[in-house]
């Protein structure tokens, strides 16, 4: 089961396109201005399973992209990991925000290991307030990186992606 926050079905600001934003609760970080506070707390959202999960998300023939927020994403890996291979089988880009780095999670448990496999796109990082940027595509602070992950993953360090369509070069 995961513990949700909410679900965007037509978002346009977590990820180029259309997509489905999911928005899971609890987070460890508590970053100083995270525009998702309430999200912060652990086991107080929605629990929702992945098959009911999954019925939403294809109910939308627009998307073709899904992106995990939070709360932290990272900190239920077992659950997002099994929607996620699920996604990708059925074609959709899968992205993930974390308040984690790419080499921490590398170093980080199993689940998570298995979870950043089986996603595209990563946008990592805390948010710090002190570098906060408004002209930013899909981050909050200029330390957050859009990362691709396949190609990461192949080379064992972060690579940052560079599609015009997750850099807003139109």
């Amino acid at each position: 089961m995961l513990n949700l926050a909410g679900i965007v079905n037509d978002s346009i600001v977590d990820g180029p396109g259309i997509r489905t934003a999911i928005f899971c609760q609890g987070c460890p970080h508590h970053c100083p201005g995270c525009q998702n506070p309430e999200t912060w707390e652990f086991g107080s959202g929605t629990e929702m399973d992945v098959p009911a999960l999954w019925e939403i998300i294809k109910s939308n023939p627009l998307c073709r992209g899904v992106t995990f927020s939070g709360g932290e994403p990272f900190s239920q890996a077992e659950e997002f990991g099994r929607l996620a291979r699920l996604l990708k089988e059925s074609g959709y880009e899968v992205a993930s925000y974390t308040g984690f780095t790419f080499e921490e999670l590398l170093a980080g448990s199993r689940e998570q290991r298995e979870l950043l496999e089986t996603i595209d796109i990563l946008i990592d990082g805390p948010f710090i307030r002190e570098k906060r940027s408004l002209d930013l595509n899909f981050r909050g602070s200029t330390n957050q990186r859009i990362l691709n992950v396949p190609d990461s993953l192949k080379v064992g360090h972060a690579v940052l992606e560079n599609s015009s369509r997750w850099l807003g070069i139109y």
